[in-house]
């Protein structure tokens, strides 16, 4: 494959800022599309170039198929980065970047379709020698087979939208006289959300742990892992705080868990950056969840404790470079992240608006990563986080110190954000404990719960 030489980012906020300084590091341009909601984000001014593609709504910009396509051509770019969220997973965007000779920095078509149906993913997975929850063997397309099927698996169990994501599609069965109400109401949100109300059964797994591992795979059926995360602390479902690695595991399944994503990176065939997501019961069984075929929010824990750039790497690879040998990448202390969301920190709900003060931590072994600046307007149109606060340390409990100090040093006015709940989870004596699991928020209502 060829160099690539000029580069569009097809998303917004943060991860655009986070591209661009890896891209011009390597001594390639850069390209920032925007929509009319964000034409003053910081990262326009950084990139070599600035294209507006349409209106504040994502269907009119960053969904935009054509016009994303449109501004790529019309810059001179040979490669599209795409990010997390928009069009990073979605197949038909990708084979129509491969129709107009635009390299797209991710996984072939043929994989994504394999890893996006959770149904299909979970079959993948059976074929490749990787535990799975127990569960349906594929879709269940009525109430009367998912019954049957239930029965077969045990209650409790979750009924889960095949194409779900986010938490949406979701819904908790303890019993058969609870099952009809409650798999509809799943099927029905899954149809909304997502246009596909198709449903899978499985095994509800109690207080589980929610842990990932963050592959790496070449077109030359080379692959690597770039260690592990534990990203359990979650709200509504979507992740708050991660950190690397993940200390619940012992030495034995922390190698199992790596091997056995590594050898399934390798039998898809899989290019680029990729996440394996699993659940972790309380006897260190491991059981596969779903696939990312694309780079993630959390990423940067596990750069951390490595030393790799894995958008450079992902670029690496996308001009055929092979993945370095897995021996060379060597793990070293304790990384956090703390999502920083304009969000009220007791209920969770929006805060957009002007940041009349943004000053930012900083110090040795302290990152942030974000687009936001003094009198930057949040838009209320889209994702909520504005950025995100990494830090490193010799060990978990220094992390952690490191983390309450920069969390200190973090000053946000004119809008509400969650910074006083990650200061409160900081001192949690549950977290420091690593005591909790991923339904550890589901009765937090307000700082005070902490």
């Amino acid at each position: 494959m060829a160099e690539i030489k000029k580069i569009l980012i097809a998303n917004r906020g943060e991860i655009v800022q986070r591209a661009v300084r890896t891209i011009r590091e390597m001594g390639k341009k850069s390209v920032a599309i925007y929509s009319t909601g964000d034409k003053d984000a910081s990262y326009l001014k950084h990139a070599d170039e600035a294209v507006c593609i349409g209106g504040a709504k994502s269907s009119e910009s960053y969904l935009n198929i054509p016009a994303i396509i449109t501004a790529a051509e019309m810059t001179g770019c040979d490669a599209i980065f795409p990010g997390y969220g928009f069009l990073s997973e979605n197949q038909d965007f990708v084979e129509i970047c491969r129709l107009h000779n635009i390299k797209f920095i991710g996984p072939s078509v043929e994989v994504m379709e394999k890893m996006a149906d959770k149904s299909k993913a979970k079959e993948e997975m059976i074929r490749a020698g990787v535990p799975v929850v127990p569960g349906s063997k594929g879709a269940v397309h009525s109430v009367d087979e998912g019954k049957k099927k239930a029965l077969e698996i045990g209650y409790p169990i979750m009924a889960k939208a095949s194409a779900g994501g986010g938490g949406r599609g979701m819904r908790l069965i303890h019993d058969e006289s609870e099952f009809e109400q409650l798999f509809m109401a799943a099927s029905s949100e899954a149809l909304a959300a997502f246009g596909d109300g198709t449903m899978y059964l499985e095994r509800f797994i109690n207080n589980p742990r929610h842990i990932e591992v963050q592959v790496v795979g070449d077109s030359h059926g080379n692959a690597i892992h770039i260690g592990e995360r534990d990203c359990s602390l979650q709200r509504r479902h979507q992740k708050v705080i991660e950190e690397s690695p993940a200390i619940l595991l012992n030495d034995e399944t922390r190698a199992k868990l790596h091997e056995v994503a590594v050898k399934a990176t390798k039998y898809l065939k899989y290019e680029g950056a990729g996440t394996f997501e699993f659940l972790a019961d309380d006897k260190q069984n491991i059981f596969f969840m779903e696939m990312n075929t694309r780079l993630q929010v959390e990423h940067p824990v596990s750069e951390m404790v490595s030393g790799i750039d894995i958008v450079e790497l992902m670029i690496k690879v996308a001009e055929g470079e092979k993945v370095p040998p897995q021996e060379s990448i060597k793990f070293k202390g304790h990384a956090i992240e703390c999502r920083i969301t304009a969000e009220d920190p007791n209920s969770f709900l929006p805060s957009p608006g002007k940041v009349t003060q943004w000053m930012v931590p900083g110090g040795r072994n302290v990152r942030v990563d974000s687009h936001v600046y003094t009198n930057y307007i949040v838009p209320p149109y889209y994702d909520s986080m504005i950025g995100k606060l990494i830090v490193w340390g010799r060990d978990r409990n220094k992390a952690i110190n490191i983390m309450k100090r920069a969390l200190a040093e973090f000053e946000v006015e004119g809008i509400k954000t969650t910074i006083p709940f990650h200061q409160k989870m900081m001192e949690n004596e549950d977290f420091i404990s690593n005591n909790y699991d991923t339904k550890y928020l589901e009765n937090y209502k307000k700082l005070d719960d902490l």
